[in-house]
């Protein structure tokens, strides 16, 4: 454990180097986008030395890193506010917006791929993957329009793209950042089914577009475990379908899919931009795309080193995972 931590911590570091050059050599100027193409010279050569524009790279590198280490991810041009807590205000309404739709990819998932490899060649191994097929085939922006036609235009049954919670309405008291949690911590039902309802629509979205892997993932791997010496050998010695599959092949075919599924949580927190933009949800990855089309550098620079962060540490929980799985790859 303490090697992984030493070497997520170096990934860090690596990552801070890339980000920082990166978002310094972007073309346009964070102080002309601020002012406006009306600026003059002086006013903006004033705002150039407020922003820390004019210093030299290395100084600019050493106040992003050592301001980060303190939690310090400096001042957003565009809101005003310090990256960090800019951050820790979104990341809430993104996680629970990525976990929502991870737990209901892989409650759908993983035992249709089982299934499917368990009736291998039978019509639901056949359903199984046409449906990881159309789910991968779809571009994610459009399945996302879609829903909202069917479900909030034509149905009425869920909000439109009017983001996270009612603007006429009051949310519940701010305890985890979590709007179904806080609902659920004030025992107001009412608000949980409000919120509900506004997390159906994305979370199903980035759900059908997660399933495809998974399906895949789990059909492939639960084949691969049932074609295992030791998987014939149970069959061989008499015991039934049900312990094969309990005692010998699921834990096994868990270990490949629980490596996607860190990856793709991973994806959902980094990359569910265009859901979250095209829902108006105020999570991290609105706040990028934000960030990246008024040139706000050191947004950009947060936001991808907090996704560093995460990543890391769903490595280090996977790690974790696998030893409980299989007490084998404790020896490792």
């Amino acid at each position: 454990m303490l090697r992984r931590l030493a070497l997520g911590l170096l990934t860090l570091w690596l990552v801070t180097i890339v980000v920082f050059a990166i978002t310094n050599i972007l073309p346009g100027n964070p102080a002309e986008v601020r002012l406006g193409p009306l600026a003059t010279p002086e006013a903006l050569a004033a705002e150039e030395e407020r922003m820390g524009l004019n210093d030299p790279l290395l100084v600019r590198y050493w106040n992003f890193v050592s301001g980060a280490v303190q939690g310090d991810l400096g001042i957003s041009f565009k809101t005003e506010q310090p990256v960090t807590a800019d951050l820790s205000a979104r990341l809430p309404a993104t996680l629970e917006l990525a976990l929502v739709a991870t737990a209901l990819a892989l409650t759908i998932g993983i035992p249709l791929g089982f299934l499917a490899a368990i009736r291998r060649n039978s019509w639901i191994d056949h359903l199984a993957r046409n449906i990881a097929a159309v789910a991968a085939a779809m571009p994610i922006f459009w399945l996302g329009l879609m829903l909202v036609f069917v479900f909030s235009y034509t149905l009425g049954w869920t909000p439109g793209t009017v983001g996270r919670w009612p603007i006429t309405e009051d949310a519940p008291a701010n305890i985890t950042g979590f709007l179904t949690i806080d609902s659920l911590l004030a025992g107001d039902l009412a608000a949980l089914g409000t919120a509900l309802e506004y997390l159906a629509l994305p979370a199903l979205t980035l759900a059908i577009i997660e399933l495809a892997p998974i399906v895949k993932m789990s059909r492939s791997a639960m084949l691969e475990v049932l074609a295992s010496d030791y998987v014939r050998t149970s069959r061989a010695l008499g015991f039934s379908p049900r312990q094969v599959f309990f005692g010998d092949a699921l834990r096994n075919a868990l270990i490949p899919v629980l490596t996607l599924v860190g990856i793709v949580l991973g994806y959902l927190v980094a990359g569910n931009v265009i859901v979250e933009q095209l829902f108006s949800w105020p999570g991290i990855g609105r706040y990028a795309y934000q960030a990246v089309t008024s040139n706000d550098f050191n947004a950009i620079q947060g936001f991808i080193l907090l996704v560093a962060a995460i990543y890391v540490l769903l490595n280090l929980a996977i790690d974790l995972l696998y030893a409980v799985i299989d007490p084998r790859i404790r020896l490792g």
